[in-house]
């Protein structure tokens, strides 16, 4: 299978089953995700009247889209694509198959829909990341920072995830244990899977890329 049809179907599996995976995540109702929470604060600082949330989270992504290709373009393409005008759609539909499969599901499947999603949400991230096809306005943020100041990526996504997470928190937004386990363990995840499964997939296991 040649380089770039495998950078396709790594970019297309890797943003789906990312969808999936927030499903998974959004099921537990056990805290947003750094940038939601994020958002939600942005949200909540808005006088009465303003834009609805769907509205205000469109405007952020804007912004940081434009952000992004004024700081490199490279990052905006397929996987961006599928983020902005698909992956929403499958979050509601796998959130809602798991609220009709499971309708009041116990704080323990609850927590193990948490880790699975989580765990799952890395995996996918590391697919689409290492494609290099395009990712979402937030996931560029992290992967810009380390390709540009050569720090390690880890660290710039847990900086990235706390300042979310602070800043939506001081704003009025919630915060629970999915929120912190997401912003602590998220970056270092998505590094192991990008070293062990992403990489010797697009590149092949006997290379030193």
């Amino acid at each position: 299978m040649q380089e770039r049809t495998r950078r396709i179907l790594m970019t297309i599996c890797g943003v789906l089953i990312c969808g999936f995976s927030v499903g998974m995540f959004n099921f537990s109702a056990l805290g947003l995700d750094p940038f939601q929470v994020f958002t939600h604060g942005i949200f909540m600082m808005l006088p009465e009247g303003a834009p609805g949330f769907g509205t205000v989270y469109a405007a952020i992504n804007l912004l940081m889209l434009i952000a992004v290709f004024l700081a490199d373009k490279r990052k905006i393409g397929l996987g961006t694509v599928i983020n902005i005008f698909l992956l929403g759609y499958v979050v509601e539909y796998s959130s809602l198959f798991f609220e009709r499969l499971m309708p009041n599901p116990s704080l323990a499947v609850r927590f193990v829909f948490l880790i699975m999603g989580i765990v799952i949400m890395c995996f996918s991230s590391a697919l689409y990341f290492t494609a290099d096809m395009g990712v979402s306005t937030y996931d560029a943020v992290a992967l810009i920072l380390s390709e540009k100041k050569k720090w390690k990526f880890q660290i710039c996504r847990i900086s990235s995830d706390l300042f979310c997470t602070v800043v939506g928190f001081v704003f009025g937004a919630t915060v629970g244990i999915g929120t912190v386990v997401t912003a602590f363990f998220m970056g270092p995840l998505i590094a192991f899977f990008n070293r062990t499964v992403a990489e010797p997939m697009r590149y092949g296991r006997n290379t030193g890329a």
